[in-house]
C-alpha cells in the first residue's frame, strides 16, 4: 500500500522488491567484495539478466570513483553523502563519458531536499516514504437487523 501511495502522490518507486533490481549495499562490499571482484560480478549478472538495472551504494569519494571505472553499472547511491561530497561525486562522474546516474540517499526531508537536488544528482531518494509510515485501526463492524 505504501508504494501505491507513492505512485498516487506524483512520486516514482525505486523498485518494487528484489526481483526488478540489482542493489550492492555496503555490507555486501564489506562482506570480502574487491573492486575488481565486483567487477567480474557486476559483468556476469548483465550477461545473466542484460535488463535488470544495477545500483551500487557508495559511503565515500573513493568508491564513486572506483564504481566509475566499472563498466555496466547502472546507478550510484550516494549514501549519507554530505551536500559537498554530492556535488564532487557530481563533478566526478561528469568528467568521464560515464552514463552512470547518482541517486542521493539518507537525511532527505523538506529542510534538506532542495540543497540536496541543486548538486546536481539526478535522483532524491526518500525511504521514509515506505519505511516509516503509520499504521491505522481500520476495521468494519457489521450489525446483523
Amino acid at each position: 500500500m505504501e508504494k501505491q501511495a507513492v505512485v498516487h502522490g506524483g512520486g516514482t518507486n525505486h523498485r518494487i522488491g528484489l526481483y526488478d533490481e540489482v542493489m550492492v549495499k555496503d555490507n555486501h562490499l564489506a562482506a570480502n567484495l574487491k573492486a575488481i571482484d565486483l567487477g567480474d560480478r557486476v559483468l556476469s549478472l548483465r550477461k545473466e539478466q542484460p535488463d535488470l538495472k544495477i545500483e551500487v551504494e557508495a559511503d565515500h569519494l573513493d568508491q564513486v570513483e572506483a564504481f566509475l571505472r566499472i563498466e555496466w553499472i547502472d546507478v550510484i547511491l550516494l549514501d549519507n553523502m554530505n551536500l559537498e561530497s554530492m556535488r564532487a561525486a557530481v563533478a566526478l562522474r561528469d568528467r568521464t563519458e560515464k552514463t552512470i546516474e547518482l541517486e542521493a540517499s539518507g537525511n532527505v526531508n523538506l529542510k534538506t531536499v532542495a540543497a540536496i537536488a541543486e548538486t546536481g544528482v539526478d535522483y532524491i531518494s526518500v525511504g521514509a516514504l515506505t519505511h516509516s509510515t503509520r499504521s491505522i485501526d481500520l476495521g468494519v463492524d457489521l450489525t446483523c437487523e
